[in-house]
């Protein structure tokens, strides 16, 4: 063997080796992808479409006369509530439907309305009326039937004193008339006119300003009345001019209340005019046209969402909700719609934890605590069935044909 041969041996032998292993066990082969499973519950799945019997919701509004103002933003919302709903998937699985009937701003259609709910659809629930007096009017009936209903009417004598089986979710107005008040002492104002509606919402709010009154420091120097369909206050307002009041606080509902803002324009009304919560809505403003310039009024938030501080708790949910209804229906969203998304999600609310037949939904109601909706946030217990406070109030100025929040002072 050569010395070269002699030196490169060691290596030649190891190489071999290695060559010997190498056909023994085969090439390593190329590591293959590891494919990785993704959960359904990740997956952008559309929800399974609701079938089975429906959960049926009944629904009462003034779609026609004198509050077809607050009857009409109430059922669209409710409809636009059912329709969302049901494009979740329902609740567990089943439609929600929502029945809608017109009270026709009258209380004997209205107890009609109830009576073929309960006995022939055979309702959960029932949401609605519109009105005080169409509410006052199926309390009797709602209560023998053990229907849980709620109500998107204001009179603080709807839940006052409790009754089992009824519920409502506008602010009251006796805290419409507290902020009222407030806000007048707060201007040196101590003499004011009651000008109000005759009957349900108009009577009850009277009731509260005389109530209240003494307590809050105001006289009330005149008190005249109106009918939902009168076309003309002059002559009431005329009276009151007479006076030495030092505001004229108006109590109604309806197109009546953009005709006194107009007659108290005509007759020169000098002193501030302030409405009840009752006119919350574009159609008084543009029922009264320039003479809705300068009106004061309590309101829910919502007429001002926009322009509420960014850490209020509740705007993210007013936007919300009035970007929705203005996406759908071309116009937007007011009070008494509110009223309508409140007392459907308190229903609904109730069926989502399992509350599936009336006395169940009543029940799951009443303990409603902390439940942030469109009016308020609502707390209800077996001593009050009215769940709001006075600060689900603010003060508003119509400004140039639109709503304006009035800063605390």
């Amino acid at each position: 063997m050569s010395k070269l041969m002699g030196r490169f041996w060691p290596l030649l032998v190891l190489v071999g080796l290695a060559a010997l292993v190498v056909a023994m066990t085969g090439c390593p082969k190329a590591e293959e992808p590891v494919e990785i499973a993704i959960p359904p519950e990740d997956l952008d799945v559309p929800p399974v479409e609701p079938t089975g019997e429906p959960l049926k919701i009944g629904a009462i509004f003034a779609l026609t006369g004198a509050g077809s103002s607050l009857g009409e933003p109430e059922r669209d919302t409710a409809k636009m509530l059912e329709e969302r709903i049901n494009a979740e998937g329902g609740i567990d699985g089943r439609p929600v439907r929502i029945i809608v009937r017109d009270t026709k701003s009258d209380e004997t259609e209205t107890l009609t309305a109830v009576k073929e709910l309960i006995e022939k659809e055979n309702v959960l629930a029932i949401i609605g009326p519109s009105r005080s007096g169409s509410t006052m009017a199926i309390i009797e009936t709602v209560e023998a039937a053990e229907v849980p209903l709620i109500s998107c009417a204001a009179a603080r004598a709807i839940t006052d004193p409790v009754k089992k089986w009824v519920f409502n979710t506008p602010q009251s107005d006796q805290d419409a008339v507290s902020r009222i008040y407030e806000h007048l002492k707060a201007q040196g104002i101590t003499r004011v006119a009651a000008l109000t509606a005759s009957g349900g919402f108009g009577d009850e709010g009277l009731k509260q300003l005389e109530a209240l009154a003494p307590d809050a420091g105001m006289q009330i120097v005149a008190r005249e009345q109106f009918a939902d369909d009168d076309t003309d206050m002059t002559a009431q307002l005329t009276k009151i001019k007479g006076t030495d009041a030092q505001a004229i606080i108006c109590w109604g509902i309806g197109p009546v209340m953009s005709q006194i803002a107009k007659n108290a324009r005509q007759v020169q009304v000098e002193v501030p005019v302030v409405m009840s919560h009752g006119v919350a809505n574009r159609r008084f403003i543009e029922g009264a046209g320039d003479a809705a310039d300068g009106i004061i009024l309590p309101a829910g938030k919502l007429l001002v969402a926009a322009q509420l501080p960014d850490d209020d708790p509740h705007k993210g949910l007013l936007m919300e909700y009035a970007q929705q209804f203005q996406d759908k229906y071309g116009r937007s969203a007011d009070t008494f719609g509110g009223h309508a998304w409140d007392a459907v999600m308190l229903v609904v609310n109730a069926m989502r934890g399992g509350a599936l037949e009336r006395a169940a939904i009543r029940d799951h109601v009443e303990a409603t605590d902390g439940f942030m909706g469109i009016g308020g946030t609502f707390n209800f217990s077996a001593d009050s069935h009215y769940g709001l406070s006075p600060d689900a109030f603010v003060m508003v100025e119509i400004v140039d044909g639109d709503w304006q929040l009035i800063a605390e002072e």
